[in-house]
This record gives structure tokens, C-alpha cells and sequence, in this order.
């Protein structure tokens, strides 16, 4: 089960690793402290390739114009840089995607969850969610569970709150 639980008003735990696609071209370093000045949306997905895991990024690049430069919006999981490259391009995502094969991220973050809820299904997940970060790098809001395909919506609103 995971063990932390972040609220908001909490600061957003800082995070290096390699992020593909948008301006990381192939691959380059991301740490989460050079885009404090700026709203920033880290979106958790399962496992790329997956109906859910594949519709909640397509709507949001389905929904690119309506985010404007609102926030930098970037996506995380524990797929691999070469799955998340050719995630982006089957699916033209806008967006980078950042690597997380060693889990770090979502344990700090609290999303990777060590038993299934209900005990049923696949013993190691993450959770879907997505953290807004305020500029100052604390927590404005948190979307756990979102449901995939009504994601972009409930993120608009957070980002114009």
C-alpha cells in the first residue's frame, strides 16, 4: 500500500528523471525545481498502450487549445523512455512523457500502490492521479482516480480556479 499521503497546501516533493517528446525531443533530463516559476500539471498514468492509460492523454491533446499556456503539463509512469517515445508518436502527444522506471517518483507522490484495491487485479499499480502545482511549488490541487475519459474537463477547472 502506498505510504504517503500528500493534501493540498503541501509541497510538492521535487523529482529528477528522463522525460521524451514536446521540447525533450528523444530524451533529456527533468527536475521538477526548474518549473516552479510556472503552474505546473504532473499527470500519473498507469501503464502506456492501455485503453484508459491511452485515452486520458489523447483528450488532452484532443483539448491542447483550451489549456493555452495555463500550466506545463507533463505525464509520468514507470514505462520505460523508448515505450513513452513511441507512445508519443502513435498518439501525436503534445506533451512530454518522464520515466519513472525505478518508481521514485510515484512512491514520493504517493500513487504507487504495492496491493490492488479490492484485491483483485495486477498486485503493482499506480494510481491514476494528477497534481496541479502552484508556482511557488506547492500543491493546488489533487484529481485521484480520475475517471480517463471526463480527465480534461476536471483539469480545466482546476487550472482556472
Amino acid at each position: 500500500m502506498n505510504t504517503t499521503t500528500l493534501t493540498a497546501g503541501d509541497a510538492a516533493p521535487d523529482f529528477s528523471g528522463i522525460a521524451v517528446g514536446a521540447e525533450f525531443a528523444e530524451g533529456k533530463p527533468f527536475r521538477l525545481c526548474d518549473y516552479f516559476d510556472e503552474q505546473i500539471v504532473r499527470n500519473s498514468n498507469q501503464q502506456g498502450h492501455t485503453r484508459g492509460c491511452t485515452a486520458q492523454p489523447c483528450k488532452l491533446r484532443d483539448a491542447w487549445a483550451d489549456f493555452g499556456s495555463r500550466a506545463n503539463i507533463s505525464g509520468i509512469s514507470t514505462d520505460s523512455p523508448e515505450s513513452h517515445r513511441a507512445f508519443i508518436e502513435l498518439n501525436s502527444l503534445p506533451f512530454p512523457l518522464i520515466s519513472d522506471t525505478e518508481k521514485r517518483i510515484v512512491r514520493a507522490y504517493g500513487v504507487w500502490m504495492e496491493e490492488p484495491e479490492g484485491g483483485k487485479g495486477d498486485p503493482f499499480r499506480t494510481e491514476r492521479t494528477t497534481f496541479v502545482i502552484a508556482p511557488e511549488g506547492r500543491i493546488k490541487t489533487i484529481l485521484r482516480k480520475v475517471d480517463p475519459y471526463t480527465h480534461d474537463r476536471l483539469l480545466l477547472e482546476a487550472l482556472y480556479s
